[in-house]
């Protein structure tokens, strides 16, 4: 079922043109709530229709999601003139990349990782921005492991499979993985405390979260410091769209990011815009840990203007996927970069590292 949110902004923007009248071509109120961009740059992202944005995982806050859901409430993708629908997913990336390789959808959150091995598999989309090289897949302990090489010889629980960027970490570590016992877990962290499994694999913005608020918080241990490649927060964009589109594209970005933005520093608020259109039951104080969690790893890892895609980071997955023999077809560096454009996103900021608001 189709579900996105209203767009009750018309009056406001009618409102905001009045007060602030014309300066060069664009209009903004003291909030941006009301800003307009050129007639003719308004024209341009209106001829691109229907914008669909996939989340990846329903309407969780999640960085990708939230900020998404915040730009259309904000009235941000309205204030450029952009037509922005909002599906929910259901967690499959697999599905995501093939409806966005299908132009059903525009955008949606594809990892740096994940858009390689679609590749590999025939699936074209291509990324276009990223928000740190830190991942969120980690793997959890109770606190009595100080070391990772103490886990060889024991029991370790996943979703089924074990995340490449865990295992390269264990890699690194010293850790006998041939000899660990890889047991497939449900969605209840509670395995872990009680002893069930040694350690657990999961994503450093929920099961930590759950397990804390239990009163069992585990140790956690993070691929990135063990320099393991990874990305968080990655969109990718349907190529024949973006090429057709190249503002509107811009556009989706800019309003993203500056609803990004305003998230960071009004969580609350925001995870009230994705609980007004989620299903009921939506657990707003675990959505709210999730999202500034994921905030908090975006502020320390994060280098350059928001969203920048690093092609260091690109070639550095790019060899490790070669390394662990996940693809059929392996990439040189400049090959796996050409699945990516980093030339957009720097279009969005000014000299200072500003972005641009509303649009040039």
């Amino acid at each position: 079922m189709r579900r996105s949110l209203p767009k009750a902004f018309v009056a406001a923007l009618a409102a905001a043109l009045i007060l602030t009248g014309c300066t060069g071509g664009t209009q903004e109120t003291d909030t941006g709530r009301g800003s307009a961009i050129s007639a003719e740059r308004c024209a341009q992202n209106e001829a691109a229709g229907e914008i669909t944005y996939l989340t990846g995982y329903q309407y969780q806050s999640s960085a990708s999601i939230l900020e998404v859901i915040s730009a259309e409430a904000l009235g941000y993708y309205d204030a450029l003139c952009l037509d922005v629908t909002i599906e929910p997913g259901n967690g499959d990336t697999g599905t995501n990349a093939q409806v966005l390789a299908a132009n059903t959808v525009q955008f949606s959150a594809v990892s740096q990782q994940d858009l390689l091995l679609f590749h590999d598999n025939g699936v074209q989309i291509r990324g276009i921005s990223s928000y740190s090289d830190a991942g969120l897949e980690i793997l959890m302990t109770m606190p009595q492991i100080t070391e990772l090489p103490q886990l060889d010889g024991t029991p370790l629980g996943h979703r089924g499979s074990m995340p490449t960027t865990v295992l390269a970490m264990l890699d690194s570590a010293g850790v006998d993985v041939d000899s660990l016992t890889q047991v497939t877990v449900g969605f209840d962290p509670s395995v872990l405390p009680r002893g069930q499994v040694q350690s657990l694999t999961g994503f450093l913005s929920n099961e930590p979260n759950q397990l804390a608020a239990a009163g069992t918080p585990p140790t956690v241990w993070r691929p990135y410091d063990y320099d393991v490649p990874s990305s968080l927060g990655a969109l990718a964009v349907n190529p024949a769209f973006a090429d057709a589109n190249p503002s509107a594209t811009e556009d989706f970005l800019r309003a993203t990011f500056r609803a990004f933005d305003h998230c960071a520093v009004n969580a609350e608020e925001c995870v009230g815009y994705a609980a007004d259109v989620a299903e009921a039951g939506y657990d707003t104080e675990h959505n709210l840990s999730v999202w500034q969690s994921e905030v908090e790893v975006i502020r320390e890892t994060a280098e350059g203007p928001l969203g920048e895609i690093d092609p260091s980071n690109i070639a550095a997955i790019n060899q490790m996927l070669i390394d662990y023999d996940l693809v059929n077809t392996p990439l040189s560096d400049a090959e796996a970069e050409t699945l990516f454009d980093p030339s957009v996103v720097p279009t969005l900021y000014d000299d200072s590292g500003a972005l641009i608001w509303p649009a040039p």
